[in-house]
Formats: structure tokens, sequence, C-alpha cells
């Protein structure tokens, strides 16, 4: 089942075509790779899809419902969650919070639910509190709940942000640069977090990855953009044999790594 299509998205910022008639897709229990050189249009294809840019043209689908202008709101609660390249969490809240929020975001009740529902409303909270710290021991941050976000390591800041995209119960996640900046070590055991999450929750998975060993060892199928066009949709060892891509992208030593 597609988690999340979209149908010749194109978005145009003045006279610059950004992303060109785009379709691709991510299914359920999916990891996709999303690959090309800087400029291509990745980062702007997941705006498109998060609701963060309105498309020019096309249409986007999600579990089948059409999607299309909806707002990042709108767009989250019916499924879809990100990571950014440059980690987004609250430096100044505690870990703990920060996953809080995340919980509180799928929420049903208001700013007066306290007053109008009370006991409901506590047991409601306890039970978000406690599933908030069920994500940080699954991810191994329970430890450190009380700790500002902007004193974790880069490697545990991302991992709260990934949690904290979990925490949203996403049909499909969608990662910017998750491994940037790791070493090797550090890389491996986020490309292992990220294969077991879609083999727990059976997620699909959309990443955007420069390091190539990431996106042909975890990835099922890989998407590759160039000047915002799709140019090649294939397995790894089918793209690492695409000229077109060599070509623009890969060059030759990394075809053969």
């Amino acid at each position: 089942m597609e988690v999340i299509r979209a149908e010749k998205l194109t978005k145009v910022f003045g006279g610059l075509v950004a992303v060109s008639e785009v379709s691709m897709s991510v299914s359920k229990g999916e990891i996709a790779g999303l690959i090309g050189p800087n400029g291509a249009g990745k980062t702007t294809l997941f705006n498109l899809l998060t609701g963060v840019f309105r498309p020019s043209a096309g249409s986007i689908y999600i579990c089948g419902e059409n999607a299309t202008g909806m707002r990042p709101d709108r767009i989250a609660v019916r499924g879809v969650a990100r990571t950014f390249q440059s980690i987004r969490v609250f430096r100044n809240l505690s870990v703990l919070d920060n996953v809080l929020v995340a919980f509180h975001a799928q929420a049903r009740y208001g700013l007066f639910a306290p007053f109008v529902y009370g006991r409901r409303f506590l047991q409601d909270e306890r039970t978000i509190r406690g599933s908030a710290l069920q994500y940080l021991e699954r991810f191994d941050l329970d430890g450190k709940k009380d700790l500002k976000a902007g004193d974790l390591s880069l490697v545990e800041q991302r991992k709260l942000e990934i949690l904290r995209a979990m925490a949203s119960f996403p049909k499909v996640l969608l990662l910017d640069e998750p491994v940037g900046g790791m070493n090797a070590e550090e890389t491996r055991a986020l490309v292992a977090l990220v294969s077991s999450l879609r083999d727990e929750y059976g997620i699909g998975v959309l990443l955007i990855e420069h390091v190539m060993g990431v996106v042909m060892g975890v990835c099922e199928r890989v998407i590759v953009l160039n000047q915002g066009r799709v140019i090649a949709t294939g397995t790894p060892t089918e793209i690492q044999s695409n000229e077109e891509v060599i070509r623009v992208y890969l060059g030759e030593e990394a075809s053969h790594a």
C-alpha cells in the first residue's frame, strides 16, 4: 500500500522551476532513498510533501487521500512526519518535554480541558507522559530525560528529533540527511535504528542522504533527482549502473563502491 504519492508535482519560485513534474511514491514498510546533486530539489520536494510549500501544479496523496494544498498540521495528522537537515530540537526544554510536545500535538483537547474534563484530562496526561517515557527508553535516552536537549551530543539530538517525529504516530517518515556529521560507528547505529523502526512499526521511510554507503545499504529503492526532475528510479544495483546517474551524480568510483 502506498502511504504517500506525488503525481507530476511542480514548484516554481518566480522564474525558477525547483521541482518539475515529479511523480514518486513510498509504500508501507519500504525504505526509499532520494538522492541527487546539491540544488536538485530534494528538500523542496520534502517541503511540498509536508505542506510547507504549496505546489504550483500536481497532486499529493496520503494513503489514497488527496492532500494537495493542505496545511502542514493537517498533513502531519494524516501520518507524515519529518526531520530536518539542520537539527531542530527545543534546545532549552528538557529531553522529556521535547517528546511531550510531540505527543500533545496529537491530543484532542484544548486550552480549557483541565477545567472542563478534570479527571479525564489528568488521566490523559498520565498516559501521554507514560508513552513519552517508553519512547525515551526505546531510544536509549531515558537516562537523560531531565537534561536540556541542547546539552545532548549530535547523535543524541538526532535520535531525539527522530523520536519526536515518531511520537506523532506517522505512516511515513521523511529524513533529511540523518547521518550528517556522524562518524562510521554512529552512522551504523543510526541506520540500524531507522531499520528497526520500519520493522517494528511498519512505517514507510524516505530519506535524503549523500552518504552512498547508507543509501545503497539500507534502501530497497532509490529515486534520483537532477535539476528538479526524476532521472531514474530503481534498486540500488540498478541505480549504481545507470549511466545518466553516474554522469550527473555518482561518478565512476562511487558506482563501483
